[in-house]
């Protein structure tokens, strides 16, 4: 199982095992939100052999993005049904196929639905599984695991953007999308390593009666809890702006006189000083008087990320430039940092597959609109200061709406007298989940499936893994 020694009690391992699904979710999420954006080093020959614009070409970026995000629900259903493991195996195939695929493409139609569509919905099936499995290895150190496997996005994108440059030159796009349709197999052996925890004890399942299941396929109950909405209504906030001054960066820097390989360089600015951040952040809340208030510490990383784009939008000179990537790395790192940390902290282990499906749902709607929205903007108007405003605001927005709403759900529930048998900080959706889903648990037979139970992070209670039976929701 790896060092770590012998666990203590029931509970997350916080180690031991933990640390390769660590680097396996530090891959995966490095593929994830690295790849969509280091294709685009493919576009200017796609344009010239597909006879296409740019605009075009970008649609292939979009529409992997948003299958990463929108097929958020779908992959929930599937890991609550068939387990983490599995899941994550198809999805590596998948996305390493849409790439394979893609290199055979002879129609901007075949390009979208083999590397938009399917190398989308594999990076999906990757993303969201190696996400819940995490939470499910780590409690205690949970900010910190979050934080380290937040950095492989940053790393990813500045390895894979000169590699495929290197491909391009090497071997055309043909080549290199046969070659990163193999480096996607590693998303298999990612999935592999997802193997779940070990239990102290015998492992049990849920024996309801009258055969009901124990588990949904999609608790959309959830949406019925008030943290979880505030966390939703400040997802879509933030996805309204806050990709849109990294996208618009290097087109602003070339306007303002800034030369094309310096203007280039900014990106890498803001890459470098994330991969510090993230980790630097997760390990920051982390600290025991600071968990607490992870919530109010997102909220003050999405303020400080609205304000660098609000105070730089008239920045001009290089010098100004790269004191705003300097600012804006580090206050993104921050963001990438917290929100799953803070999401797991406000629905729980046991809802947070449905939650996270639900969120990046919600987050595929942002996305769809602030980005292309800010584009219309730049090509109708002609200026960036506006989009830099609009964006910050957005953000801005974003973090004072969640420490206001967060204050507010925080002091109802502390005067709310707690559900019998429940603590008093349980969510709402817990309290209506403590009185219908209490029925015995029984062992499981010899030789039969294992559904291993893990426990509520902050709490004693013990919840099914995602290693499901297959057919019992």
């Amino acid at each position: 199982m790896g060092a770590g020694g012998p666990r203590r009690g029931v509970g997350p391992p916080d180690g031991g095992w933990g640390w390769a699904v660590l680097g396996a979710c530090f891959v995966v999420t490095g593929f994830a939100y690295g790849f969509p954006k280091a294709v685009s080093v493919f576009f200017r020959a796609l344009m010239r052999d597909f006879g296409a614009g740019y605009s075009d070409m970008a649609w292939v970026s979009s529409i992997m993005l948003a299958m990463l995000y929108g097929t958020g629900p779908v992959s929930s259903i599937l890991v609550n049904h068939f387990g983490c493991r599995p899941v994550m195996l198809v999805g590596g195939l998948l996305a390493s196929a849409g790439m394979v695929l893609a290199s055979f493409a002879t129609r901007l139609l075949e390009l979208y639905l083999t590397a938009g569509v399917l190398t989308g919905l594999g990076l999906a099936l990757n993303f969201q599984p190696s996400l819940i499995m995490l939470g499910l290895y780590f409690d205690r150190r949970r900010p910190l695991a979050n934080g380290l496997a937040a950095a492989g996005s940053p790393v990813f994108l500045s390895a894979l953007s000169p590699l495929g440059q290197q491909l391009l030159e090497r071997f055309g796009w043909r080549g290199g999308f046969l070659l990163l349709g193999g480096l996607l197999l590693h998303c298999c052996a990612c999935g592999a390593v997802m193997r779940p925890p070990p239990g102290p004890g015998p492992r049990l399942r849920a024996a309801p009666p009258g055969g009901r299941p124990r588990r949904r396929l999609l608790d959309v109950a959830v949406c019925a809890d008030r943290a979880f909405a505030v966390y939703a209504v400040t997802k879509f906030l933030m996805a309204l702006g806050l990709f849109v001054p990294a996208i618009l960066l290097v087109n602003y820097a070339k306007d303002a006189g800034v030369p094309d390989a310096d203007a280039a360089f900014l990106l890498s600015i803001v890459g470098f000083v994330d991969i510090v951040a993230r980790p630097a952040c997760g390990a920051l809340a982390g600290l025991a008087r600071l968990r607490p208030h992870v919530a109010y510490l997102f909220s003050l990383a999405l303020l400080a990320n609205g304000l660098t784009d609000l105070s730089s939008a008239r920045a001009r000179s290089y010098g100004a430039l790269v004191a705003f990537c300097v600012a804006f790395g580090l206050s993104y790192g921050m963001v990438g940092a917290l929100q799953f940390e803070v999401l797991m902290a406000a629905v729980g282990a046991h809802r947070f597959p449905s939650a996270l499906g639900l969120v990046l749902l919600v987050e595929a709607l942002a996305v769809l609109i602030g980005p292309p929205s800010a584009g219309r903007l730049v090509d109708a108007l002609k200026n960036y200061e506006i989009i830099f405003y609009l964006a910050g605001s957005e953000v801005a927005l974003a973090g004072v709406f969640m420490a206001v709403a967060t204050n507010c759900c925080l002091r109802s529930s502390q005067d709310a007298p707690p559900s019998p048998g429940t603590e008093g900080g349980a969510s709402d959706t817990e309290d209506a989940e403590a009185k219908g889903d209490s029925e015995p648990l029984s062992t499981e037979e010899p030789g039969g499936p294992e559904v291993l139970e893990v426990p509520h992070p902050g709490t004693g209670s013990a919840e099914p893994d995602m290693e499901a039976e297959p057919g019992q929701g």
